[in-house]
């Protein structure tokens, strides 16, 4: 079997990785295809994981061209590979590239969306119908125009299952970090993605405040996507991005706004408290079924986050409550890998 990995996002890397290990180990050939953007290549590299690049983040105006171009040159990829199956999360390029080509008869491959992000509605009405399958957790509370396959799990889950991860103190203390103490991890993001058109984050002042307030409580550690207020700067996180898992894990806690790292915390029973103008389904879930994740999004957003945060961090019963939480989750939920390998593989069968 041949597949195609399109790699719009470092965390997208993550998703695939244990996936393309397995199906090389297993006599399949894998390519990646990569958008550049922050430190993906670098995980391609330490993973050394095979990939082409196709384009480097724009944003604004930029994200038309850029998906033409990428989207062009993936064709032509895609040509050269003959692939039976295209994948990647999100996937607007290649559910373009491998419906143009199916229906030229150009070639054979199929093509799987994975995704788990309600709110990139414009992306989703035009990607979904176009793919053959659209495969996400059994928590998203999207309309699926297409063929809609769902599993019990999370993308997190592909790579921080504890049958995929095991997190190791020795890399924090390598960083200057010491496991035993209270920390904490703060993520800021750039909402300069296609789905975060329109929406903005934490203010620079509240930034601070939060760091100012968390720096009372144990040592700050901060990732960002982009550059921070000049009196944070010395807080910013310094491990090679593959390092990061076994930061979370841990850390007393994570504040930011990624979701995607909040539900990573959620995966390894660290509590995490998400703060965006918008929601997610799984954190949603990671909330009110195991009480993982706190949400402050949408209308919670606006009110005065902060004061519950710190009410919450510094609740005594916190940790206690957040190892019975992932306990209960690790029971529920599937090794991701597992399930897309058994997918790729049965669906491969029918045709082969």
């Amino acid at each position: 079997m041949r597949l195609l990995i399109d790699i719009l996002h470092p965390a997208h890397v993550h998703v695939f990785r244990n996936l393309a290990s397995e199906f090389t180990a297993r006599g399949h050939e894998v390519r990646f295809t990569l958008r550049e953007k922050e430190c993906a290549r670098d995980l391609l590299d330490q993973y050394a994981l095979p990939y082409e690049i196709l384009s480097t983040q724009k944003t604004g105006a930029g994200l038309a061209f850029e998906f033409a171009s990428r989207s062009a040159r993936l064709w032509k990829l895609v040509q050269s590979f003959q692939p039976d199956f295209l994948t990647g999360v999100m996937g607007p390029s290649i559910a373009v590239v491998g419906r143009l080509s199916r229906q030229l008869g150009r070639q054979r491959a199929r093509t799987a969306i994975f995704y788990d992000t309600e709110m990139a509605k414009i992306t989703n009405w035009f990607a979904y119908p176009l793919a053959d399958y659209v495969c996400t957790p059994d928590c998203y509370q999207g309309n699926v125009r297409g063929n809609h396959i769902v599993y019990p799990g999370y993308h997190e889950l592909a790579y921080l299952h504890p049958d995929r991860f095991t997190p190791n103190p020795e890399i924090l203390r390598s960083a200057g970090i010491d496991p035993e103490s209270r920390f904490f991890v703060v993520r800021f993001v750039s909402y300069e993605a296609s789905h975060d058109v329109g929406a903005s984050g934490i203010s620079s002042d509240t930034k601070v405040e939060l760091v100012a307030q968390l720096a009372q409580r144990g040592r700050v550690l901060i990732s960002s996507e982009g550059p921070l207020p000049p009196a944070l700067e010395s807080y910013r996180l310094g491990t090679p991005a593959s390092a990061i898992h076994h930061v979370l894990a841990f850390a007393s806690c994570l504040v930011g706004e990624s979701a995607t790292m909040a539900s990573e915390c959620a995966v390894l029973g660290v509590p995490a408290f998400y703060i965006s103008p918008t929601g997610r389904g799984y954190t949603d879930e990671q909330e009110s079924r195991y009480g993982l994740v706190h949400n402050f999004t949408e209308n919670r957003f606006r009110e005065n986050w902060l004061e519950e945060v710190l009410a919450t961090i510094d609740d005594p019963t916190l940790e206690k409550r957040s190892a019975a939480g992932a306990s209960k989750l690790l029971e529920d939920k599937i090794d991701t890998t597992r399930w897309m390998i058994d997918f790729f593989e049965g669906e491969f069968s029918k045709t082969a």
